[in-house]
């Protein structure tokens, strides 16, 4: 009986093993705006294929690169456009999947409603360092801005900065998530983040007095917008390219609505 229970036991804990060591993992890494839309695809992806487990991590739009072009992840998301050189050196395959607007936020208490570019570029250059040089209050400005990994910091400092440099007095944050919550604690913060993170906790302003809206995205009004992507490599496996097909079927692309971002279709 003792060896009967013993052998059944030993069998029980070998197909458990075999079950964990069966299991694929895909994983996904780089740009933060992607991550509300990734997490929900990721779990109908895996109720569809129990055999695959969807592990997903920031770390900015650089990272994404460089991570699936050297085979650390299956799958690297960004939010800016590829370098012809990352795409020569990794023979990377870019999928888009959205459309992203860029929004400039503040604190909701903040009594300025719009900026112009012009000021704009002199807030985040740190030539303008006091909200009553815009309308506010007479207070020091507080600048918010992502790391250099951060593809919705390229898109921003090359579309609404036209790469003029940030202030080294700016404070830097790791994710799209993170600068909502520094600027929702911060009265007299400024930053910028995806469209699809906003909600009621800052206040997104109007650039040149036009609001960015998905619909004045979708219409071109609102300038600082760009795509996301979906990267692969050669070494990325095939169920990594049966996920963007998933984000891109009309399942996926009703997720990227939800989420508050255009549609690619």
């Amino acid at each position: 009986m003792v060896k009967k229970l013993f052998f059944t036991l030993i069998l029980i804990l070998l197909l458990l093993t075999n079950g964990f060591a069966a299991q694929k993992i895909l994983r996904i890494a780089g740009g933060t705006a992607h991550i509300p839309i990734v997490k929900e695809v990721a779990k109908k992806f895996m109720q569809e294929h129990p055999d695959i487990k969807v592990v997903i991590s920031g770390g900015g739009s650089g990272v994404g690169i460089k991570q699936v072009g050297n085979g650390i992840v299956d799958i690297g998301d960004s939010g800016r456009d590829l370098k012809k050189s990352e795409i020569k050196k990794y023979k990377l395959i870019p999928y888009k999947i959205a459309i992203d607007g860029i929004a400039v936020i503040v604190h909701p208490s903040n009594r300025v409603n719009n900026l112009t570019l012009n000021e704009i570029r002199g807030i985040f250059s740190g030539k303008i360092k006091n909200w009553k040089e815009v309308g506010g209050k007479d207070v020091v400005i507080n600048v918010y801005s992502r790391g250099k990994e951060s593809g919705t910091r390229k898109t921003f400092e090359k579309l609404a900065l036209k790469n003029c440099k940030i202030t080294n007095n700016a404070l830097f944050v790791s994710s799209n998530g993170n600068m909502k919550v520094m600027v929702s604690q911060d009265k007299n913060g400024i930053g910028y983040l995806s469209v699809g993170y906003l909600d009621s906790s800052v206040k997104a302003l109007k650039i040149d007095n036009i609001y960015p809206s998905l619909e004045n995205i979708k219409t071109g009004k609102y300038k600082i917008q760009r795509y996301l992507y979906m990267i692969l490599s050669p070494k990325s496996p095939d169920y990594a390219k049966k996920f963007i097909e998933m984000v891109l079927s009309d399942y996926g692309q009703n997720v990227v609505k939800k989420h508050h971002f255009l549609p690619i279709k």
